[in-house]
């Protein structure tokens, strides 16, 4: 599982060098799909991985506003700091850890119960979906999208 991490991580890392090369109006313009903007997609999926993590570490999730982000630098702070706090519980997590069971209570009072590393798994595939968004926005821009080719990857 750690390997999917990696992978994403990895990927958005050269998105992070990609957007440092355009102005915030590009990244921030308003498209379709998605988090409506390149800056907001990235943002969201790092997000979404801190409240997941959170929620399966039992501690509290922060509750984040999308639209007061408006700077990469943002964005790459907190990316830093939630993939800090991923690394650690997914390297703490016994190897059975991920049949553990997260009880969450749905808007009707109603239980849900769902394996660890179902949320591990939606998590990592949750990101592949904004990422290939953003593919899809840099090829609308005439801008070569990073590549999400994982059979030539080195992850570290």
């Amino acid at each position: 599982m750690i390997e999917m991490f990696l992978y994403n991580w990895q990927i958005r890392e050269e998105w992070f060098e990609w957007c440092g090369s355009l102005l915030n109006e590009q990244l921030t313009r308003k498209r379709v799909g998605g988090m409506g903007s390149i800056l907001h997609n990235l943002y969201h999926v790092v997000d979404c991985e801190q409240i997941w993590i959170n929620q399966l570490q039992g501690t509290p999730v922060q509750v984040n506003d999308l639209n007061a982000v408006t700077t990469l630098q943002e964005v790459t702070a907190f990316a830093a700091h939630t993939q800090s706090e991923t690394l650690h519980f997914l390297q703490s997590l016994p190897m059975d850890g991920t049949e553990k069971v997260l009880e969450l209570e749905r808007k009707d009072g109603s239980i849900k119960s769902i394996s660890y590393g179902k949320v591990l798994r939606h998590i990592s595939a949750h990101e592949i979906h904004h990422i290939g968004q953003l593919s899809v926005w840099s090829r609308e821009m005439g801008i070569k999208p990073i590549s999400s080719d994982l059979i030539f990857r080195e992850l570290v």
